[in-house]
C-alpha cells in the first residue's frame, strides 16, 4: 500500500523507524524488534540506510521482511550523495522486486571511511536528484525529509524551505521531519509550508531523550534546539539513566499529545530499535 493513502484516514499516521544491526549482523534481533513493534499496530515502519557500505546492504532485506513476512507496510530509506547511478538503479530494482512500494529519498551524510571512493563528479548532489531518478524509473511513493528549524548547512530557514519545496515539486508525496524537541518550530515550518501553497502531509519525527551523550551527538548533527525545560531534565538526571529515560518518555508523550491536539498528519517515532520505549510512549498518548 502506498503510504500517501494512510494520510487519508481520520487519525494521525503512526510510524516507527528501525535500523539494521551495525555489529554481528543477526536477523534474530530484528525479528524480535519488528514483532514487538507490530503489537503496537503501526501504519508503517521505516528502515534506515548506511552510506558508503555499513548497513546499506541489509536495508532491502529488512524492508522486505517487514512487508512480506510481517505484513506491515515498509518504507526503505535510500541515500544518494555518495552513490553511483548504477548502484541506485540496482537498489531500486531490488526494492521493486521485493514488493516495496515506498522509499524515503535522502541526500545522506558523507561516509566517514577515509578510503571511500566518491563518484567524480557526484552523480547525485541533492535528494531532489534522487527523487527525480526514482520517479523516472518506478512508481514508488516517495517521501523526503525536512528540518523544522532549517538544515544546518542551509544559508537560512527560507533558503532551506525553498529546497524542501523543490523536493515536493520533483515528486515527494509526504515529508518526515528530523528530530525536534520544541513543537513551536514544527508549527512555524508547517505555517510557512502551507503559505507556499504546499499541501502534502507532514509527519513529526520524535525521539525520546533516554541517553544524555547520545542526545548531544544527535542534536549536534541535526541542529535541534534543546528547550530550557528539557535541558533542565537532562542536567538533573544525567547520572540517573533510568530516571532520565522515564522523564524522556514523558516529555516525548507530551510533545506528541500537543501535536495531535493541533491536527498533526503523522507521528514518526525514532525507536533506536527499542520497542519497549515506543510502547511506553504510546501508553501515554491520546490516540
Amino acid at each position: 500500500m502506498l503510504i500517501k493513502e494512510f494520510f487519508k484516514q481520520k487519525k494521525p499516521v503512526i510510524s516507527f523507524e528501525v535500523f539494521p544491526p551495525t555489529r554481528n549482523y543477526n536477523l534474530d534481533s530484528i525479528y524480535s524488534t519488528i514483532e514487538a513493534l507490530k503489537a503496537l499496530n503501526p501504519d508503517f515502519i521505516s528502515v534506515t540506510y548506511g552510506a558508503g557500505g555499513g548497513t546499506k546492504d541489509h536495508t532491502v532485506e529488512i524492508a522486505s521482511i517487514i512487508k512480506n513476512k510481517y505484513k506491515i507496510e515498509s518504507l526503505a530509506h535510500l541515500t544518494c550523495v555518495s552513490a553511483k547511478k548504477q548502484e541506485i538503479i540496482q537498489i531500486a530494482k531490488e526494492l521493486n522486486e521485493n514488493n516495496i512500494e515506498n522509499v524515503l529519498a535522502l541526500r545522506g551524510d558523507l561516509p566517514s571511511d577515509p578510503n571511500f571512493k566518491f563518484p567524480t563528479p557526484l552523480h547525485y548532489k541533492y535528494a531532489s536528484d534522487l527523487i527525480e531518478e526514482l520517479n523516472h524509473r518506478y512508481n514508488f511513493c516517495i517521501g523526503a525529509a525536512f528540518y523544522p528549524e532549517g538544515h544546518i548547512e542551509a544559508e537560512n530557514f527560507e533558503t532551506d524551505l525553498k529546497y524542501v519545496k523543490f523536493k515536493v515539486e520533483t515528486g515527494a508525496c509526504f515529508l518526515i521531519s528530523q528530530i525536534f524537541f520544541d513543537n513551536t518550530y514544527f508549527y512555524h515550518f508547517k505555517d510557512r509550508f502551507e503559505e507556499m501553497g504546499l499541501k502534502i502531509p507532514l509527519s513529526a519525527g520524535i525521539m525520546p531523550v533516554t541517553n544524555a551523550k547520545q542526545m548531544n551527538r544527535i542534536t549536534t548533527l541535526c541542529g535541534s534546539t534543546i528547550p530550557r525545560k528539557l535541558s533542565k531534565i537532562i542536567a538533573k538526571n544525567h547520572q540517573n539513566p533510568l530516571k532520565l529515560q522515564n522523564e524522556g518518555i514523558y516529555y516525548a508523550a507530551q510533545q506528541i499529545n500537543d501535536l495531535i491536539a493541533n491536527g498533526v498528519d503523522g507521528i514518526h517515532i525514532y525507536t533506536m530499535n527499542r520497542p519497549e520505549i515506543a510502547k511506553k510512549i504510546l501508553e501515554k498518548v491520546n490516540l
